[in-house]
């Protein structure tokens, strides 16, 4: 998975998952060995539409509608923030609510923001996980030379692994970013009082650290201030922070199948619903998709839901939305 909790657990600190990644690289570039399903998603990565999802650069921003967002063009003036929707954030329906909401709370805090639309490419994150180094190079340079064009010097990423992979890898190839996370964002603008909560919801939820977010970049507090000032019960799993069990999504995983007897999410969701909250919070799509179709899978009523759709809820007046 990539997720680092075999590296977190050693004794001797063994770093697994550079190892492993070395090993892909070899298998996938050298010898062309890797699963079918991989190849389906490096293939729509690797084409002209640039993500995994093989869906056209047009379709980027239909996830907009009627929200008041301002796209890029060459040549506009630079926002503060870029908003990095991110493939999932931009094709996936359960991701795009996040993105909506998101947009719909920046809005309402006067933040000064922009999205890229059909400019915005995959990060290549998925791709150098599953060993294609080569195209995650392509991809990082490409998109280093479109923030430089576009005087961009601050993302706010709503992705776990595009968070990790601007903040991390893509200073290595020039660029030079500030990169938060949605969640601390949205903690910021609360913090500030950009943003007024309406405490009274009613309910228990629990947070999903997503593996990206919290065990490779320390980023544990901000999503559960932010849940805190919603006014729901927080109740916390066994494992959680840096103990974070992962959803099994990570390492590009969520593109394969998985064998075996039982699977991550089923496992990880049911540690969640051991809880007895109502409602499983995430702050990354992947983490969204994989626990969602698990509580799907184990016909719960557990609602699985973003961060920021609960602020948006608590915030704005959102209709909570139920399975």
């Amino acid at each position: 998975m990539t997720c680092g909790a075999c590296v977190r657990e050693c004794p001797v600190d063994i770093e697994h998952v550079d190892t492993i990644v070395d090993l892909r690289r070899n298998l996938v570039m050298a010898e062309s060995r890797f699963p079918t399903e991989a190849g389906t998603m490096l293939r729509g990565v690797e084409g002209p539409n640039e993500n995994p999802w093989n869906q056209p650069a047009s379709a980027r921003t239909e996830w907009i509608g009627d929200i008041p967002v301002r796209v890029l063009a060459p040549g506009d003036p630079a926002p503060e923030y870029l908003f990095w929707v991110g493939c999932a954030g931009a094709f996936d329906d359960r991701a795009k609510k996040t993105t909506q909401s998101v947009a719909r709370l920046l809005n309402a805090a006067g933040v000064d923001w922009a999205v890229l639309g059909g400019r915005e490419r995959c990060t290549g994150d998925p791709a150098r996980r599953m060993g294609h180094e080569y195209l995650f190079q392509m991809l990082a340079e490409q998109n280093v030379a479109t923030f430089a064009e576009a005087g961009i010097t601050k993302v706010v990423a709503t992705c776990a692994h595009c968070f990790n992979t601007l903040a991390n890898e893509y200073p290595d190839y020039g660029a030079s970013l500030e990169v938060v996370h949605h969640t601390e964002l949205l903690s910021h603008l609360l913090a500030e009082q950009k943003l007024l909560t309406t405490p009274g919801a009613s309910g228990t939820v629990t947070y999903h650290d997503a593996c990206y977010l919290g065990r490779h970049n320390g980023r544990f507090d901000a999503p559960r201030d932010v849940l805190g000032s919603t006014g729901l019960t927080t109740a916390e799993m066994e494992r959680a922070r840096e103990r974070s069990f992962c959803c099994g999504a990570g390492g590009a995983r969520m593109w394969m199948e998985e064998g075996g007897d039982s699977r991550i999410n089923d496992t990880r969701f049911a540690e969640a619903a051991g809880t007895g909250a109502d409602t499983l919070a995430v702050a990354c799509p992947y983490c969204f998709v994989m626990l969602d179709d698990a509580a799907k899978a184990a016909g719960s009523e557990m609602r699985v839901a973003d961060v920021a759709t609960l602020l948006a809820e608590s915030t704005l007046g959102e209709p909570t939305a139920r399975p």
